[in-house]
């Protein structure tokens, strides 16, 4: 009975397949700086801080709440990126331990100071697209507006 009762709560807030939003292009758009509804303005300014809105289409982008997914997405994305070079070169080359927690630590670093941006981008787009937070009484994308 609680099953159905959950069920049908979420069949009544989820969204009209016509209120729905290009998912993938606009997380794509996000992660490459750019505004998920437009894709022409930026979505970040000084490496990761959220701009006010977009300078091309005018997307109020303070509503957006990708405060603590980015760093930990990131820090997913960077351990997966890393776990299988450590074992390989561990087992093939066996270099000393000292090298590889410097060379290591030293890729993890990089990695994730340049995949932050990308992830907080991403999310900010996937945020846009399912009309989560602020985003949700904003307008679509001008295109498919005039297409519709």
């Amino acid at each position: 009975m609680a099953l159905a009762v959950h069920l049908a709560a979420m069949s009544s807030t989820a969204l009209q397949d016509d209120d729905r939003r290009p998912f993938w292009r606009s997380v794509l758009r996000g992660a490459r700086n750019r505004c998920p509804r437009c894709g022409q303005g930026r979505v970040l300014r000084d490496y990761v801080k959220v701009r006010d809105a977009c300078a091309v289409c005018g997307q109020d982008f303070s509503g957006h709440e990708a405060d603590d997914a980015p760093p930990y997405l990131t820090i997913f994305v960077v351990g997966h990126l890393i776990a299988v070079p450590v074992v390989e070169v561990k087992r093939r080359f066996d270099p000393p331990l000292g090298a590889q927690v410097l060379g290591w630590c030293a890729l993890a670093i990089v990695l994730t100071i340049l995949l932050l941006p990308v992830c907080k981008g991403a999310l900010i787009g996937l945020q846009w697209a399912n009309r989560m937070h602020g985003f949700a009484q904003t307008p679509d994308d001008p295109e498919d507006v005039l297409r519709s």
